[in-house]
């Protein structure tokens, strides 16, 4: 996968793109970062902002430097990207979105700033417009950071072992399974004997009650999903 990431702040990514997962996908070649500055393709010495139409507070980002980077940046691809503009008025993002874009070859995501982005930036380009959550954030950074380790860490490869996001929070609409690891009892609270029994089917059995009973505790709304 080919991941372009437009924005004013690139040297944010560096660590989280230089680390963990993220690194490990790039050093096999499985994923390919790009970072552009929108600034540089600004035609007005760099004025990638102005006050906004009709009044009202901050400062709105201009349509024409988003529009020659993203133009700029897929003549250099010879590719048509999947666009996404990270926005509080997008798509919720979930783990089923992330495995949606997990099957794209090239991804470009576009960062807001200030008080967003001219209205026709939403217009004038072919858009997926996807929110991380019902609040504000100072940019489309962070956001774009999200969706990049939930995707990347889905393209086959990148994990060791496949089934670990088979069984992880939200991948069937459930949160995951309790997990334990050694030692077999801490502080007086003990492994359950299911899991060390080496029964898999009454293992499995164990996870799956678990799983539906966590939840129902914590998310109920899920289960009314599915």
């Amino acid at each position: 996968m080919r991941i372009d990431i437009l924005t004013l702040f690139p040297e944010m990514f560096e660590n989280v793109l230089g680390n963990s997962i993220l690194k490990i996908a790039r050093e096999k070649e499985l994923v390919h970062y790009n970072l552009f500055n929108i600034r540089e393709y600004a035609e007005n010495k760099r004025c990638v902002d102005d006050r906004p139409y009709g009044g009202g507070p901050g400062m709105v980002m201009k349509p024409e430097p988003i529009f020659n980077s993203v133009e700029f940046v897929e003549q250099q691809a010879h590719a048509c990207s999947k666009k996404i503009l990270l926005t509080p008025q997008g798509r919720q993002f979930s783990q089923s979105v992330a495995m949606e874009l997990s099957k794209e070859p090239y991804v470009m995501l576009i960062c807001g700033h200030y008080e967003g982005f001219d209205e026709r930036v939403r217009i004038g380009l072919d858009v997926l417009e996807l929110s991380i959550g019902d609040y504000i954030l100072s940019g489309g950074e962070i956001p774009a950071m999200v969706i990049i380790d939930a995707v990347v860490r889905l393209i086959p490869g990148v994990l060791g072992d496949m089934d670990s996001t088979v069984n992880e929070s939200f991948h069937n609409g459930l949160l995951e399974h309790p997990q334990y690891t050694r030692p077999a009892e801490y502080r007086g609270m003990r492994v359950p004997e299911v899991l060390m029994s080496g029964h898999h089917q009454k293992i499995k059995e164990w996870q799956k009650n678990h799983a539906v009973k966590k939840t129902l505790e914590k998310r109920p709304d899920l289960l009314q999903k599915i």
